[in-house]
């Protein structure tokens, strides 16, 4: 059994192509080829904590994934997110792997979905892409867009003028130009391509901002409390897309405007259905769609075994 630290998962990171391994579990799993239980979850004071599980029965192993966010812990001087994944082998049950990546693994693999998402919904034209957040999911986001996405100027909102500040820092060093905001209306306002990644609880963007040809890719929202969107934002998409139906319908966006009438169960596809080509993705540059990304067990499966055989092979 090996213990795979977060330093040597930094190290292997840069070397695997994420993007098509994502891509092909979102398929599986769409196609009924990938066994997901329902999500374990503890919703605690002061944080939550999420409990991902599953296998593809072609594979050689199956993953336990435990993730956790705790969203005061800035003022503690400690990081809002943590974690480990667990490799296991499907022909013995033994266990193969202990990534210790401290909820690494599960920021950057939603990173790559909100790439892969992009890759298959965004406008053919990114003029500019808006980020709702400035934390780390929000500076991963940009890194990932990176592959698929041309486009260079972002537009940011969060809160805080510091956390804004630093973001802008800290990104135009990778070869962005960033401008920011308070005013969280103006990134519908002038964005195309925009991506959400807070935990917000109350909606954040309006449809009231929300022009033609616009899509959104919602990632913060992974519990039935969340909510970045306005519920009449998806009604007023012409695509909605899942990751999961299933989870979609009792967490995140979908959730919220399903429960608010604004959409029901069938005006939903599921991404692995778009990248298959099952369903048709966006058709024209007018279009509104929609992604809403609560997170799949088929990532952790991805990304867990592509750093395992990666470290295992430096190893060799």
């Amino acid at each position: 059994m090996q213990i795979i630290n977060r330093e040597q998962i930094e190290q292997v990171l840069p070397q695997l192509d994420l993007v098509p391994a994502i891509e092909a579990g979102f398929v599986a799993y769409s196609a009924g080829k990938a066994v997901i239980p329902p999500v374990g979850e503890m919703i605690l004071s002061r944080g939550e904590v999420h409990l991902k599980y599953g296998y593809i029965p072609e594979d050689e192993y199956y993953v336990i994934k435990i993730a956790s966010g705790f969203y005061d812990n800035a003022a503690l001087g400690l990081p809002t997110g943590n974690g480990l994944m667990l490799l296991f082998s499907q022909e013995s049950g033994q266990l193969v792997s202990i990534l210790l990546d401290q909820g690494h693994l599960t920021d950057i693999r939603t990173a790559v979905a909100g790439a892969v998402v992009a890759r298959q919904l965004a406008p053919r034209h990114v003029r500019r892409i808006g980020v709702v957040g400035a934390g780390v999911q929000a500076r991963l986001q940009l890194q990932y867009l990176n592959q698929v996405i041309d486009c260079r100027e972002v537009l940011v909102w969060d809160r805080g003028k510091d956390l804004l500040g630093k973001y802008q820092n800290d990104m135009a060093s990778q070869g962005y130009q960033i401008e920011t905001t308070l005013d969280a209306a103006e990134i519908l306002g002038e964005c195309n391509l925009v991506v959400t990644c807070t935990p917000a609880r109350e909606p954040i963007l309006y449809a009231s901002d929300l022009l033609p040809g616009t899509h959104i890719t919602a990632v913060g929202s992974d519990t039935p409390q969340k909510q970045e969107l306005e519920a009449a934002i998806l009604s007023r998409a012409d695509l909605v897309v899942a990751d999961s139906i299933e989870q979609c319908l009792e967490r995140g966006e979908i959730h919220q405007a399903i429960q608010a009438g604004e959409i029901g169960q069938l005006d939903i596809v599921e991404l692995g259905q778009v990248i298959s080509g099952e369903a048709v993705g966006r058709t024209s540059e007018e279009q509104i769609t929609v992604a809403d990304l609560t997170g799949v067990a088929v990532q952790d499966i991805a990304i867990a075994t592509a750093v395992y055989q990666a470290v295992d092979t430096l190893h060799k």
